[in-house]
């Protein structure tokens, strides 16, 4: 399949062929199943499979728009939304949207949310009230995506990463987080953590503050704050992130989701 995205990827003429539309309609179905990522982990961190994220950039031309419907409701599009919720053992509460060629794992809770194309969300995981996950964004076991969280989504350029929260992490209400951030396993992210790709993570736990980008440690608690930067106008207030601790290993992990953040005086 690799092999024949790449050349219609430099040949777009090739989507007129009926084995490369069969081709696309395969790796689709796969990422459905989970049975392709568009991010894979392995022992040295992630791999980014740019092939796949060809794929699903070529599954747009070759659909047409159509008229779909879930009881009263009426879309039109051209990606169709995903099924067999109950087969699958997954909980989907009305107005729970996920497209066709997202992978929602067995044990998955959806509150009302959106889930975009090329997406991976792991078992255990609850995507809270009006969350979205965009696409291609990876979600790891065990995650709590609160209420209102924006976890943003990439398909170009290819070779972009995309958002990957790793697993038993919690990322608190309102929380945004796009342009390929990592969270890594067991972070907890305070309400309102803004993180892109640029947005300072200073670790204030010790005597002296340590910037980093593009990435929450391990077991951080993270909230949100803000540094002055100079300006020609001005000195002015600029977002970043503040790391004010680490999860307890004594609490359990459940509970610790919440707790982590009050140990520390912090609202979830």
């Amino acid at each position: 399949m690799k092999d024949i995205i790449e050349k219609a990827w430099k040949n777009k003429d090739l989507l007129k062929n009926n084995d490369v539309k069969k081709c696309i309609l395969n790796v689709i179905e796969s990422l459905d199943k989970g049975e392709l990522r568009v991010a894979s982990p392995n022992k040295n961190g992630w791999i980014i499979n740019e092939w796949v994220k060809k794929a699903v950039i070529l599954y747009f031309p070759i659909k047409k728009m159509e008229t779909m419907y879930a009881g009263p409701l009426e879309f039109h599009d051209k990606i169709p939304l995903k099924s067999n919720y109950a087969k699958n053992d997954i909980r989907v509460v009305p107005n729970a949207v996920a497209r066709k060629g997202s992978y929602i794992s067995p044990g998955v809770i959806l509150m009302p949310s959106f889930i975009n194309i090329g997406a991976y969300v792991d078992q255990g995981t609850m995507v809270d009230t009006w969350a979205t996950v965009g696409s291609c964004a990876q979600i790891g076991k065990n995650v709590h995506l609160s209420g209102g969280v924006g976890v943003g989504g990439v398909l170009e350029p290819l070779q972009a990463s995309p958002v990957i929260i790793e697993d038993n992490a919690f990322i608190g209400s309102r929380s945004i987080i796009v342009e390929g951030v990592k969270i890594e396993r067991e972070a907890v992210l305070g309400a309102n953590v803004v993180l892109t790709a640029s947005t300072k993570i200073i670790d204030v736990t010790k005597d002296k503050p340590k910037e980093i980008k593009g990435y929450i440690p391990s077991r951080s608690v993270v909230i949100p704050g803000s540094y002055t930067k100079k300006f020609k106008s001005g000195d002015f207030q600029v977002p970043c992130a503040l790391i004010i601790g680490k999860r307890k290993e004594s609490t359990d992990k459940k509970t610790s989701l919440n707790d982590a953040l009050r140990d520390n005086n912090v609202s979830v």
